[in-house]
């Protein structure tokens, strides 16, 4: 079995205690620690893989809070870097009644953003183990080298490389900005997974399945399509197409919901018995989107990301239940 490395940022966020108010009418908050990559890896972790998660904290007690609560899931956290420079970032989220977000990050620059690309050189890395990252840490800054750099020490290694994006413009100087980098970056993976409210953004293209083709740049062999409560569809290079409907369920905090799709993903493929990404998906596509879609839905039936992920067990009971 291979290792998931999730590198980018780990984060707290403040989910409100009242739904269905702006942010700026929210009085209080409950603590949760997230992240995109940060879910992804506890994920993997949770439902019976091996992750380590790569990234920088504060010296304060945020930064304590969340390598607590890896080191308590199991996410291995030998590469997570502590400094002075700056602290952990912070995330604070309005709710809508159907659980949609909003946000307001306290990152100018946050902790992440200054790892330096020279703390991932010792990584044992193996063909079989999984690189995943999103687009909040491709701003221009340390950390964007130290994605450049680990994404060629895994090409180096014939390792798999998975791209979500996870759009969040408000922390980008302009949309173009973001859209440029994501686009940077999309021909180094070998798995992109973008979701239907981005898929136009990042594309130019508004047509769902040209937009997808577009996305079969350079290395990219599979493209994962999240389309919420609708389901997720895998596309390959060859035009072959699996899809899954979605599992309905009333969601209260859709926070961390797609981290958890691409995490249950990334737990079966780091299962398979052979590095055939495209054929081992082939064969088992629509169990493992069908897996993904039911560890999202229950991730949206309670407040905040890591704390809602189920274990593996968990999740086989919902199955039986069906």
């Amino acid at each position: 079995m291979g290792k998931l490395y999730a590198i980018g940022e780990a984060l707290i966020d403040f989910i409100p205690n009242t739904t269905d108010s702006k942010l700026k009418d929210v009085e209080t908050f409950s603590r949760q620690v997230g992240g995109a990559p940060c879910n992804v890896a506890s994920t993997v972790q949770k439902l019976g893989g091996q992750s380590e998660m790569i990234t920088q904290l504060g010296q304060d007690a945020f930064g304590d809070i969340i390598v607590e609560t890896l080191e308590d899931i199991g996410v291995g956290t030998s590469f997570i870097k502590r400094t002075n420079e700056a602290n952990t970032a912070l995330a604070f989220v309005s709710l809508t009644k159907s659980g949609e977000r909003d946000f307001s990050f306290y990152r100018k620059p946050s902790a992440d953003m200054l790892y330096n690309r020279e703390n991932i050189k010792e990584l044992p890395i193996t063909p079989n183990d999984i690189l995943h990252f999103c687009s909040v840490d491709l701003v221009d800054s340390e950390m964007k080298e130290a994605h450049k750099a680990i994404i060629e020490k895994f090409k180096q290694q014939q390792g798999t490389i998975c791209f979500d994006p996870n759009v969040r413009l408000p922390l980008w100087d302009s949309e173009e900005a973001c859209k440029r980098a994501i686009r940077e970056f999309i021909p180094h993976a070998n798995i992109v997974k973008i979701s239907d409210e981005e898929l136009s953004f990042i594309t130019d293209i508004k047509d769902d399945e040209q937009a997808i083709n577009w996305l079969f740049q350079n290395n990219v062999e599979i493209v994962i399509y999240t389309k919420g409560a609708e389901g997720s569809e895998l596309y390959f290079k060859d035009g072959t197409k699996i899809g899954h409907e979605g599992i309905k369920v009333k969601a209260i905090d859709t926070t961390g919901a797609g981290d958890a799709f691409i995490g249950a993903m990334l737990s079966k493929i780091l299962n398979f018995e052979t590095v055939n990404l495209t054929q081992e998906l082939k064969q088992q596509g629509k169990d493992i989107l069908a897996f993904s879609n039911l560890v999202a839905a229950k991730v949206t039936t309670n407040y905040g990301a890591i704390g809602s992920i189920p274990s593996l067990d968990e999740v086989d009971k919902s199955e039986s239940l069906k």
